[in-house]
């Protein structure tokens, strides 16, 4: 018996000193991926630069919760999860560097949750690959410190997708229905559109094997996401079938629009391609969007050959329904759109491009290797290339509209002020003003009201070169600035 004793207390004793083991090697095994989001986050701060300005729908996101200008007009399409997402940095402070920094390392912590989900499903080598995947094309980086919403419903597919398996495997695992609800919430909290499309295969999955609890998780995942979207519907917009028409009209009138030239086009570095006309980008700069879908079928062909499919499968088939609505159903095309899909395909090309350099014949082995680093540097070297050279339009462009809200308050358009016209929605926000529209997919106004306003409060109405002004405006004092010819009245200037 005492032997026995013994040898209880010495497993008790083993038993003890595991949990702490068991901490330090799962943290040591997260390395990777920790220096991965660290990595990225670092690499927007330097290449992205704090100091680039809001752009025209940031700004519309950022006015609905900051104290620097007046709510600029909220459009039907539109969800307020990014802006309260920057509410606790543009609540109190107009500062853009400011903002930029707190996204990226936001952004940095979500892209490690979302990989850290699929640890036990892929080797985390290949999840660290993947992120680095991910995170190295240039529309991630741009995105990843701006105030928009997709770049967060593509890590909230990635998490949803890791938690719906883990969930799916083991009933008891509470830890992996809260990640799946919380995936799902964050995807319908930013665009509770994009969440249903990305969704589908995880719903119809999970009805066809009758997985109900990953199904109900799902469920109110998105329930609780979109029901801010969905009451503001019935508040603001006449009704959900109201809000999702006016969302298609905007959009161009949702139906079958073959956009995937239009995403060639963009990948140039056009930030909204409509209309999407002009010359492809060089083919260099395009070979990576074709090589994509290509490996990650490679990496489906090898996770079916070792009997482990489904993960692979459940991605690839989330990409696909997340990636059709903007390849054949809108007129036009923005890159940030397809951020989702490339997030779902970096694990399965993460995988084939593992499975490529690890299983050739020892003798062909240092070809595919060097084969396979030297197509990632020329990768890389693509992606950088076209994010400076966006980086830096960027930020001219937005330097041009920083310098007309100098122009305006020089001319005497200082808040309260209203702005309309040509590029009113941003401008109004760099300067402090409201905006206003009599017609357009932002139409919130009437020619009296503008009219009305300018009798007692300065009023500015913007006009391309060229260009002729309102009929209201024709007779107002005007000025050059850059592109554009102000039209201004200023009642109030010498009270």
């Amino acid at each position: 018996m005492a032997g026995s004793a013994n040898v209880t207390l010495a497993g008790a004793g083993r038993d003890r000193r595991r949990p702490g083991s068991d901490a330090a090697s799962a943290a040591r095994a997260q390395r990777p991926l920790v220096l991965v989001a660290a990595a990225f986050t670092l690499a927007q701060l330097v290449l992205v630069r704090p100091g680039m300005g809001l752009g025209w729908d940031e700004t519309v996101y950022v006015s609905q919760v900051s104290g620097h200008a007046p709510a600029a007009f909220f459009s039907a399409p539109r969800a307020r999860g990014i802006s309260l997402l920057v509410a606790p940095v543009t609540a109190w402070s107009s500062a853009t560097p400011l903002l930029r920094c707190y996204l990226a390392v936001l952004s940095g912590l979500a892209l490690f949750l979302a990989l850290r989900a699929w640890r036990g499903l892929f080797p985390v080598r290949v999840l660290a690959l993947a992120g680095a995947l991910f995170a190295s094309l240039w529309v991630t980086l741009f995105y990843g410190p701006q105030a928009m919403p997709n770049y967060w419903v593509a890590v909230g597919a990635l998490a949803a997708v890791a938690c719906f398996l883990r969930a799916r495997a083991d009933r008891a695992d509470r830890a992996a229905l809260c990640g799946l609800a919380a995936s799902a919430a964050l995807m319908a909290w930013m665009r509770p559109t994009d969440a249903v499309w990305t969704s589908l295969p995880l719903l119809a999955l999970a009805l066809g094997r009758r997985h109900w609890r990953p199904l109900a998780a799902l469920l109110a995942g998105l329930a609780a996401g979109a029901v801010e979207w969905v009451a503001e519907a019935y508040v603001s917009y006449g009704g959900l079938a109201r809000r999702l028409s006016d969302g298609s009209a905007i959009q161009g009138g949702l139906g079958w629009h073959f956009a995937v030239t239009d995403q060639l086009r963009s990948l140039g570095g056009r930030a909204l391609c409509r209309p999407c006309t002009g010359a492809m980008p060089h083919p260099v700069v395009m070979v990576w969007w074709f090589v994509l879908p290509a490996l990650a079928l490679y990496g489906l062909a090898v996770a079916v050959r070792a009997r482990r499919g489904a993960p692979t499968a459940l991605l690839l088939a989330c990409a696909a329904t997340a990636a059709f609505p903007y390849l054949f159903m809108i007129g036009y095309a923005a890159p940030r759109f397809l951020l989702p899909a490339y997030a779902l395909l970096a694990v399965p090309v993460a995988a084939a491009l593992g499975h490529l350099v690890t299983t050739t014949a020892p003798a062909r082995r240092p070809l595919a290797v060097t084969l396979v680093a030297v197509g990632l540097a020329a990768h890389l070297a693509v992606q950088l290339a076209v994010l400076e050279n966006t980086v830096g339009r960027t930020t001219a462009a937005r330097r041009d509209w920083s310098r007309t809200a100098d122009e305006l308050h020089r001319l005497g358009v200082r808040p309260p002020c209203l702005l309309t016209g040509h590029d009113a929605i941003p401008i109004a926000f760099y300067a402090g003003c409201s905006s206003a529209a009599t017609s357009g997919h932002n139409a919130n106004s009437t020619r009296a009201d503008i009219e009305r306003t300018a009798r007692s409060t300065p009023v500015a109405a913007l006009v391309t070169a060229g260009g002729r002004p309102p009929a209201y405006a024709r007779s107002w004092p005007s000025t050059s600035v850059g592109g554009l010819r102000l039209y201004y009245a200023t009642p109030a200037a010498g009270s």
